[in-house]
C-alpha cells in the first residue's frame, strides 16, 4: 500500500493586498477581490526561491518523522519558476536534506500540477519496490506581469510529501490523469512573465481537465462526491474550486479546509498540494480526501486519498512543524515599491 509518510509546507511571511496592487493600477480593488475571491498574496523574501521554498518544506516534512534521509531515493521537484534553466533544483534539495547520493533526481515542469505528477513518479517507484521512499515536491515563487490579472494572484509557498509504504499517514488508492494539448497559459524560454489566452483559460482549460480527471476517477473506483470526506481542487483563485466543486456535486463543507488562496494566493506548483496539507493538518483516521490537481497547457491529476490510524501515532508528530493555518497566521504586509523589490520588478541598488 503506497502512501504518504509525511509532509510539510512553507510559505513566505510577507504579504500584499489585492487593494495595494489595485491602487497603484488605477484598478477597482473590490471588483478584482470580489471577482477572484483573492484579497492578499504571500510575497518571497529576498532570498527565497522556488529551491529555498522547496528545502524549508521538505525539512518540515522530516520534523515530523523520525526518517533516514539516506533512504530517500527519488526526489522530484516540481516548479515553473526553478531559479536555474539548465540546473536542476532537486540536486539541491537532496543535498540540502542529506539524502543519499545514489538517488534519482530531476525537476518537474507541467504548470501548476508539476508537484502532484512528482507524488505520482514517486508513487510507482515506491510500488515497483526500486526506492524505499521518495520525496515530491511543488514550489513556486508564481510570476505575474506589472498590471496583468496574474499579478493580483500569482504567490510564493510549497509542499513536500515524502512517498513510500512503510505505514503511511495516509493510503493513495488510486490515481489517474486527464490531459490535452490547450493553449491556456504558457511562458517561452527568456521570457520574464507568461502569458494566458483568456477564451481558453475557464471552460476548455479549468473545467474541463479537472472535471475530465475526476469524472474518470469517480468511473475507475466506483466512488462518488459523498465518499469522501474532504475534497481539494487546484486553486487559481477562489471562485473556480468552488464552481468545480459544486459541479461534481461537492459540498461547501467538503473543500472549505483546503481552501486557503484567499488569504495565500495562486502558488502555482504548490496550490493542490498546499491545499491537501492543510486538509491533513485537521484529518482523522478514516477521513477519505479527493484531490484534483490542473497545469496549463493542460492537464489534471486526481487522487483517491485516505487517512490512517498512523496519523495519531507516536510515529508521526504533527505538531513538530507548524501547518499551513500557522503559516498564514502574523503575515508582513509590503507596499508596492517593496513588493515589487522582492519580486526583482525593479532592482535596488546598494
Amino acid at each position: 500500500m503506497v502512501g504518504i509518510i509525511t509532509y510539510g509546507v512553507y510559505i513566505p511571511r510577507y504579504r500584499i493586498k489585492v487593494e495595494e496592487i489595485a491602487k497603484v493600477w488605477g484598478a477597482n480593488a473590490s471588483d478584482i477581490s470580489g471577482g477572484l475571491g483573492v484579497f492578499e498574496k504571500s510575497v518571497p523574501d529576498l532570498d527565497e526561491d522556488a529551491a529555498t521554498i522547496a528545502v524549508e518544506a521538505a525539512r518540515n516534512a522530516l520534523l515530523r518523522r523520525t526518517i533516514d534521509p539516506k533512504d530517500i531515493g527519488a526526489v522530484y521537484v516540481g516548479s515553473e519558476s526553478h531559479p536555474y534553466a539548465v540546473k536542476p533544483t532537486a540536486c539541491t534539495v537532496g543535498e540540502a536534506i542529506g539524502a543519499t547520493p545514489d538517488m534519482t533526481a530531476a525537476d518537474y515542469e507541467f504548470a501548476c500540477k508539476a508537484g502532484t505528477a512528482a507524488i505520482q513518479t514517486c508513487m510507482g517507484l515506491a510500488k515497483s519496490g526500486m526506492i524505499t521512499y521518495g520525496l515530491a515536491i511543488g514550489s513556486d515563487v508564481s510570476q505575474g506581469a506589472p498590471s496583468d490579472a496574474l499579478e493580483y494572484t500569482a504567490a510564493a509557498g510549497g509542499a513536500a510529501f515524502l512517498i513510500g509504504r512503510d505505514d503511511p499517514i495516509a493510503v493513495i488508492h488510486k490515481t489517474c490523469s486527464f490531459t490535452s494539448d490547450t493553449p491556456d497559459f504558457w511562458r517561452r524560454e527568456g521570457q520574464n512573465y507568461p502569458r494566458h489566452g483568456g477564451r481558453f483559460t475557464g471552460d476548455p482549460g479549468y473545467f474541463r481537465h479537472v472535471e475530465g480527471a475526476s469524472r474518470l476517477l469517480f468511473e475507475q473506483t466506483g466512488k462518488c462526491p459523498k465518499d469522501f470526506t474532504y475534497a481539494v481542487f487546484h486553486q487559481p483563485n477562489a471562485k473556480f474550486p468552488q464552481k468545480v466543486a459544486k459541479n461534481l456535486g461537492f459540498t461547501p463543507d467538503q473543500i472549505k479546509p483546503g481552501l486557503v488562496v484567499p488569504t495565500l494566493g495562486n502558488t502555482y506548483s504548490g496550490a493542490s498540494p498546499i491545499g491537501l496539507a492543510a486538509t491533513l493538518d485537521i484529518a482523522k483516521p478514516g477521513d477519505t480526501i479527493f484531490v484534483c490537481s490542473f497545469g496549463s497547457g493542460a492537464g489534471s491529476d486526481a487522487f483517491d486519498i485516505e487517512v490512517t490510524d498512523t496519523i495519531l501515532s507516536n510515529e508521526f508528530r504533527r505538531d513538530a512543524a507548524p501547518g499551513v493555518r500557522q503559516l498564514l497566521e502574523n503575515p508582513v504586509y509590503l507596499d508596492y515599491a517593496r513588493y515589487a523589490v522582492h519580486k526583482g520588478k525593479i532592482v535596488m541598488q546598494l
